[in-house]
């Protein structure tokens, strides 16, 4: 993930590029935490937007957005995250619950569940990404005086490097089964380099493991540069998600994974929207139609 150095000391993983868009969610994630029917809570996301000079403005909770839900960028958008989070935490703790004790976060970001869930006894959250953002994350969390939940394990690497050495030198066990996150992350990755990955997950995964992630269908992501989630992000907040996506025709990384023994179900957000009873809907226009959330169990012998 390509950053640039800006701000006080500890913000340098956190500027620029694809670290503004961890400040987005954390800013959605802070302004759902705030709402009145919540989803999620994550009373550390807006410490994390207002540490950072390149947020330090933006909304961190309802009242800051006047236009509501009807504010494409701070309404819709952030929206989508909050159902997002939740989804994402209902998946983990199951597969926790189910036996797994190693949970993976890949592509880490501002992620806070290692505090904020309530995890079985003897987990460990390791949490992958580039030192910078972790060390932005940890000098906030530090003055809060934060405290996990579980056993955390921050574990800085380059996804595009040797993340694999990383890991298990941080005390990660590929013969444990382990519940695998990359919220958002493989939107970022050339076709080629997502087929690496899950060919590693896969390697890396003893049965009784899971696994979720998010990927977009489009085959023309251009043909929505003017959706008004796109336009909004890129007009008020300077972060154009097009220009950071990979734009490449996708793998099938479902058949990928069926193949190699996981049973797994894809959704439209849209269907968690109508089972928790508020999140986004379709729209004319609309940049989320293509989003996919997979969600994918290594078969037990």
């Amino acid at each position: 993930m390509t950053v640039t150095a800006h701000g006080p000391a500890g913000a340098e993983g956190i500027a620029g590029g694809i670290g503004v868009t961890a400040l987005l969610v954390a800013a959605a994630r802070a302004i759902e935490t705030r709402r009145g029917d919540s989803l999620a809570r994550d009373r550390y996301a807006e410490h994390f937007v207002r540490a950072a000079p390149v947020s330090a403005g933006w909304p961190v909770s309802p009242g800051d957005v006047p236009d509501g839900e009807a504010d494409p960028l701070w309404g819709r958008f952030a929206r989508y995250f909050g159902l997002r989070t939740r989804v994402l935490d209902d998946y983990l703790l199951r597969a926790t619950g189910a036996g797994a004790r190693q949970v993976v976060l890949l592509g880490a970001g501002l992620d806070t569940r290692a505090f904020r869930l309530g995890w079985p006894e003897g987990c460990t959250v390791f949490e992958v990404d580039r030192e910078g953002v972790l060390a932005f994350k940890q000098r906030v969390l530090d003055g809060l005086r934060a405290v996990p939940e579980a056993e955390r394990v921050p574990v800085p690497a380059d996804l595009r490097d040797d993340w694999v050495t990383a890991l298990t030198r941080a005390g990660f066990d590929p013969a444990a089964p382990t519940a695998w996150l990359a919220e958002g992350l493989l939107f970022y990755l050339p076709a080629a380099a997502e087929t690496r990955l899950i060919g590693l997950l896969n390697g890396l995964s003893a049965p009784g493991s899971a696994l979720a992630y998010e990927v977009k269908l489009e085959k023309d992501l251009l043909a929505y540069r003017d959706s008004p989630i796109y336009t909004a992000t890129r007009e008020r907040i300077g972060i154009d998600l097009l220009d950071l996506f990979a734009l490449d025709p996708r793998p099938d990384s479902v058949r990928e994974l069926a193949g190699a023994g996981w049973s797994t179900a894809v959704h439209t957000p849209f269907e968690f929207t109508h089972r928790h009873g508020r999140g986004p809907l379709p729209e004319p226009n609309d940049a989320l139609a293509g989003n996919r959330w997979v969600f994918a169990e290594k078969s037990r012998p």
